[in-house]
């Protein structure tokens, strides 16, 4: 094809005006080693929103190893010379970037990934990383003094890790504020069920392995991540709603549960679908392990995890979570009474459902059962530092504030505002300030004083 003089004027001016452009584009830099969460710094990572895992992992329970490629695909959200990835204590053998193989260097917890070249700024990267090792779970005062995260069982694994044990088995970018999707494949001894979120998409034989793979469709943070194996029930179906629904109970656990977590489950999700508006997630259900060094339960997405079942209020309240806490996440973790608060507040409206107590009746015995001088009352719910996050007062003082403000703006808005929060930020995630304005909006009320005095200051509130 052959051009005129005007047309080759055109494109060298092109050209030039392309190589201007290229030419002011901010210099590739490092991302971030962490998002700067005030409990947890390193935490999650920047230049980058994560999008996609796929988790392949093999575990062997005799040994307890762990061999692991996770491949993620992330966007970058600037020019990017390296960026971090957190994971802890695993060996890394091999990182790719775009199918290259990339230097990688490691302090600690935090993974720097120097791809070949640099990453331009939005544009989908693909990294991969091939480890193995011996997970090993955290602890300390964080979760009541529990273990948590990866921990051994006797058939198996529990893979509970709310709020910094993600990078404890995955490499990841591990902060709820970056959530993304999953594919997460697991390869077990065969006569072992592996349990993970979202959808089952297939499970087979081959040799003396299973292996099966697991898809989570929706938006998800790290720590709701499971990878969960062992000798398990299971039973399928659909609630009377007609929501998908897997429990897996582990048999030693069968005789002893003095609940039916599947009927439970079912109900519970039915009607906090009616109440904190549409199921979040593709499918309801439970993980029902014996795990009794853990002494806890966490709302992972879409199957919370009972490390036993002592009580139905323990199931509607990680039930709840799925709205508060997975679908609607905190973008600090200071903001954890909105997680906890909630959940611990549908305990009230479930005994409300029931017709044995009513919310307010709860909240008088609640507020009764700690004296003036209690410690209790010297926790700032808002804030409650990182080694107390979970402390009783976030739990039953969040609870509190909401039954303050249902009392203060009235039934008709306070059950219009918890289903327009869900729906408002539906798998994103949100803080106490977006909460207070969405409140003060739909009840027509300034509730600075209310928010101030319950969330913000310490001491028992006059009532």
């Amino acid at each position: 094809m052959a051009l005129s003089r005007s047309a080759r004027a055109g494109v060298l001016a092109t050209a030039a005006a392309s190589f201007l452009l290229i030419a002011a584009a901010p210099a590739p830099t490092p991302g971030a080693p962490g998002i700067g969460d005030p409990y947890f710094p390193e935490l999650g990572n920047g230049g980058f929103d994560a999008l996609h895992y796929d988790l392949d992992l093999a575990y062997a329970p005799g040994t307890g190893r762990l061999d692991g490629r996770t491949t993620l695909t992330a966007r970058a959200t600037q020019n990017l010379s390296s960026f971090d990835l957190d994971l802890q204590q695993l060996e890394i053998t091999r990182i790719q970037v775009n199918g290259r193989n990339a230097r990688f260097s490691r302090d600690g917890a935090e993974v720097t990934v120097t791809p070949r070249g640099p990453l331009a700024r939005n544009r989908r990267f693909t990294v991969r990383v091939t480890y193995g090792g011996v997970p090993q779970p955290l602890t300390g005062p964080i979760v009541f003094g529990s273990k948590y995260g990866w921990m051994k069982t006797p058939d198996g694994v529990f893979v509970a890790c709310e709020p910094n044990a993600a990078s404890t088995w995955f490499p990841s970018s591990d902060h709820p504020s970056d959530k993304a999707t999953y594919d997460i494949r697991i390869k077990a001894p065969k006569g072992l069920t592996a349990v993970s979120n979202g959808r089952l998409v297939s499970t087979r034989d081959r040799g003396g392995s299973t292996y099966t793979h697991w898809r989570e469709s929706e938006p998800m943070a790290t720590y709701l991540a499971t990878a969960t194996i062992g000798k398990f029930d299971v039973r399928t179906g659909r609630t009377p709603g007609g929501i998908p629904i897997y429990v897996a109970v582990d048999p030693v656990l069968k005789n002893s549960n003095k609940v039916d977590v599947y009927a439970v489950t079912a109900e519970a999700t039915d009607y906090w679908s009616k109440i904190f508006g549409p199921y979040p997630f593709e499918e309801t259900g439970a993980i029902v392990d014996d795990m009794p060094e853990a002494g806890f339960s966490l709302e992972v997405q879409s199957k919370p995890a009972y490390s036993a079942v002592r009580n139905e209020t323990t199931i509607v309240h990680e039930l709840a979570h799925q709205w508060f806490g997975d679908s609607v996440s905190v973008a600090e973790w200071k903001d954890i009474w909105l997680n906890e608060g909630f959940a611990t507040y549908a305990q009230w409206l479930w005994a409300e459902h029931r017709g044995t107590r009513s919310a307010h009746d709860a909240f008088l015995a609640d507020y009764d059962s700690y004296p003036a001088d209690s410690h209790f009352w010297q926790t700032k719910v808002a804030d409650p530092q990182r080694d107390t996050m979970f402390a009783d007062a976030v739990y039953d003082r969040g609870a509190m504030t909401l039954q303050v403000l249902r009392e203060r703006i009235g039934d008709k808005a306070f059950f219009r505002l918890l289903p327009a929060w869900t729906r408002l930020h539906r798998h994103g995630n949100a803080d106490t300030a977006d909460f207070i304005r969405l409140a003060e909006r739909i009840s027509g009320q300034q509730l600075g004083d209310l928010f101030d005095t319950w969330l913000f200051t310490t001491g028992k509130p006059a009532l």
